[in-house]
């Protein structure tokens, strides 16, 4: 599945919708996808949406559209 990551870079940020940034992962769950993110970032993860159906196509469409990995 895909997830959509709203963040703000680091913990020590308070956050602030101008300066939220988004990102797109896939793993099989919510949880795997907040497990990555704390064990590889420093981002302060304000939401995590599922993408799926018309919703997905519809944010694949976008040209900011690109899945991230962390190795």
């Amino acid at each position: 599945m895909i997830f959509k990551v709203l963040y703000q870079p680091n913990h020590k940020q308070t956050p602030r919708r101008e300066t939220t940034l988004a990102l797109y992962m896939e793993a099989d769950t919510e949880v795997d996808v907040r497990a990555i993110l704390d064990d590889k970032t420093d981002f302060n993860v304000e939401f995590i949406e599922p993408l799926q159906g018309e919703h997905l196509k519809y944010e694949q469409e976008s040209p900011d559209f690109k899945l991230t990995e962390f190795n």
